[in-house]
């Protein structure tokens, strides 16, 4: 049982390319950072943590709890990895995963790909059961149709099984007589009800996320229950908790129950990182950038709080662009990712133009300059080549990087097809990937209804720093946060993350004919079920807090937004506030409402119970202020467009420098600050670095 105000936590957070350890006990941190063993992803963790456990002086036994997330179900789905599963569902509605939506991610393209459904036609499964969009049963379900069902599934070689049946989020009971069935017959298969993972209307989605579940669970729960069993083996005695994709923690066994919440875990933990650092700094406006190997992550923060949403696209078959993946309906912090990361491979396209990304070269076999098979430029070796890396210094001195190979991969994929230098190619790769991000945060940013020129942007994960001057001057944003340890900046967020646990339900009413007393029976028994998840992993003195929300449109519309309730029971006469409640928001997003013209409903609602976090903990710096040396080196100024002296500053010894007019490389164990010579940077008292801008960036006068 965990108590919250536990004083030894490890953040463990697996990224596609590297494995980040953290370590907080009395006061101190302690990190660590490994190359991902793609085979075994436990294998590296172990070793992280045993390292974190040496630094710190003490053992195993003194850890009080271990906050673990993972790319382990995400990877699962990309690389189609999961179990065999099988689907039934209710006749007539074999196909509607395969359908789909009307979304099209190329409008034009009549070979347009869409991506393969997780369960192929083979094993889905049809029976002529029916209950209605009120709860009503028009077709009962017989049990001699389940039974004939049992040879055709085992002749499919079913190891998990998803069962949606239409319209079982308004009642359930179908799809729970038919898991029973089941569970007895076969009590070795997994199976998921879509009423448990996402009672909501919209059967698409509902199937989808619900075949997905089913997809990475035994692979999920057998990971978890082994590492589990080896971090015991390996003396430490703590509960472990897992990083749920809306930024909230819940118990290793819920999350081997409904593994798919998992999906955005390791992301997650970096937004909440960043409403870690706005808050502690006071900023009400910021803009997370969480940069690692594989891919760049971008969430707008306002109020100290992530954007938050509902539906979730999963192994997009057109990289990164909306309706090309399996959507899922999970509680998600909203963020837009994009295939930019250190590892991101360079090439020439067909039409002879620079591209970077989305393929990754991960941590096997790594960028050129790893020297470990890797021979295709990526971003890291381009940033090797303008001098903004120390070779011999690169993630915990875990590496030591070849700038030759880099160089010699840059010249064969980039530069000799262009016709340019190894420098100017390099500098190209850096530019592109930022032009990516800018554009990606510009697009995101609009759909939000927000801006970006107002926003404090706070740099983390291995690469952003490294890049977040040149992405800082084409967004217009004057103000830079790097947080102390950024680089491992998404398991530092595990470890502010509270235990929290989201319940979500379609419960359609027209506020001309509100039923308060329907409504209240459905919210009691939503924050039964989000407390009894969130007591499995607290004391039972710890207080929970309860937030509710109502998903609320006009009548007619396809698409719903979140109007925030209060805790007390809905009266009867709650209509008329609620509408002026939605109108409000609704105005916010869409710049008008329609009230005048059309009547409002409520479509669903969502129940967050939170235990309350430990008290904020501020980690006194963990950089000793020792004698304020430096040295100089040549690297490339994107500010300029040409190589300039760059003043280099241990982060240690950057406190008693108090600050740095750019040019200038600022460097840790984990990444290296580049302050552009538009830049300055300050050491502020709280270990954090903040840049400022001092000038509008000058392009070169040469060219080529």
């Amino acid at each position: 049982m965990h108590d919250m105000k536990s004083t030894t936590r490890a953040g463990i957070d697996i990224g596609g390319t590297f494995t980040d350890i953290v370590l907080e006990t009395h006061g101190e941190r302690f990190t660590s950072k490994l190359l991902t063993t793609l085979n075994n992803p436990a294998d590296a963790c172990m070793v992280g943590l045993k390292s974190v456990v040496q630094q710190a002086g003490i053992t195993p036994i003194d850890v009080d709890l271990i906050i673990h997330g993972t790319t382990l179900a995400t990877n699962a789905i990309i690389e189609r990895k999961g179990a065999k599963t099988s689907m039934v569902t209710t006749r007539g509605f074999r196909d509607v995963i395969e359908i789909g939506t009307e979304g099209r991610p190329e409008q034009y393209d009549v070979n347009i790909l869409k991506p393969e459904p997780l369960v192929p036609r083979r094993r889905r499964f049809t029976i002529p059961e029916r209950i209605n969009s009120t709860g009503d049963v028009l077709h009962p379900l017989k049990e001699t149709e389940l039974e004939a069902l049992i040879p055709k599934l085992d002749k499919a070689g079913t190891e998990a099984l998803a069962i949606c049946f239409l319209h079982s989020y308004a009642n359930p009971m179908h799809e729970t007589v038919a898991r029973d069935y089941f569970a007895k017959r076969r009590p070795k298969w997994f199976i998921s009800i879509s009423s448990d993972i996402s009672p909501e209307f919209r059967e698409f989605e509902r199937f989808s996320t619900t075949c997905a579940n089913a997809y990475v669970q035994p692979l999920t729960s057998t990971y978890l229950a082994e590492f589990d069993a080896r971090l015991k083996t390996a003396g430490y005695q703590c509960q472990m908790m897992m990083m749920l994709s809306n930024g909230g923690l819940t118990t290793v066994q819920t999350a081997r129950d409904v593994p798919v919440r998992l999906i955005e875990s390791g992301p997650a933990g970096g937004a909440i990182f960043a409403c870690d650092v706005a808050q502690r700094l006071e900023i009400r406006k910021a803009l997370s950038f969480d940069m690692g190997g594989t891919t760049a992550k971008i969430c707008l923060i306002d109020d100290y709080k992530p954007q938050t949403n509902r539906r979730f696209e999963v192994a997009r078959v057109y990289r990164f662009r909306k309706d090309s993946g399996i959507p899922l309906r999970i509680p998600v912090i909203d963020m837009v990712e994009i295939g930019a990361g250190g590892g991101s491979i360079a090439q020439i396209d067909t039409l002879g133009r620079l591209t970077v990304g989305p393929e990754s070269a991960g941590s096997a076999p790594g960028p050129a300059c790893y020297d470990q098979g890797g021979t295709r430029p990526t971003v890291t070796d381009a940033n090797l080549v303008l001098g903004r890396i120390n070779p011999t210094d690169f993630a915990h001195s875990l590496l030591t990087l070849n700038t030759e190979a880099a160089e010699t991969s840059l010249m064969t994929h980039v530069a000799n097809p262009l016709n340019m230098s190894p420098i100017s190619s390099a500098y190209g790769v850096t530019e592109i990937v930022c032009e990516n991000m800018a554009n990606a945060t510009r697009v995101h940013a609009i759909e939000s209804g927000k801006n970006t020129n107002d926003r404090t942007l706070i740099a983390f994960g291995g690469a952003a720093p490294l890049h977040i001057c040149q992405l800082a001057d084409k967004l217009d944003i004057n103000r830079i946060i790097i947080p102390a340890n950024a680089g491992v900046g998404s398991a530092v967020g595990f470890l502010r993350a509270p235990i929290s646990y989201e319940v979500f339900r379609t419960h359609y009413q027209h506020l001309d004919d509100f039923d308060a007393e329907a409504a209240n029976a459905t919210l009691v028994k939503m924050e039964a079920q989000a407390q009894s998840t969130v007591k499995l992993g607290v004391s039972p003195n710890t207080k929970l807090t309860t937030n509710r929300v109502a998903y609320m449109r006009y009548h007619g519309q396809g698409h719903e937004i979140a109007v925030a309730l209060t805790n007390d029971p809905l009266e009867s006469n709650v209509a008329h506030s609620l509408k002026t409640l939605f109108d409000i928001e609704y105005k916010v997003i869409f710049g008008r409402n329609i009230g005048t013209i059309a009547t409002a409903e409520i479509v669903s609602f969502a129940v967050t119970v939170t235990a309350e976090p430990d008290a904020v903990v501020t980690m006194p710096s963990s950089y000793t202020v020792e004698h304020s040396s430096h040295s100089t080196r040549i690297a490339f100024d994107s500010a300029m467009e040409e190589e300039r002296h760059f003043t280099i500053v241990p982060r240690k010894n950057f406190l008693a420098l108090k600050s740095v007019n750019g040019p200038a490389i600022i460097t840790e164990k984990e990444t290296s600050v580049v302050v552009s010579s538009i830049f300055k940077a300050h050491a502020m008292p709280s270990g954090d670095i903040e840049l400022l801008r001092t000038g509008k960036r000058t392009l070169a006068k040469k060219t080529e």
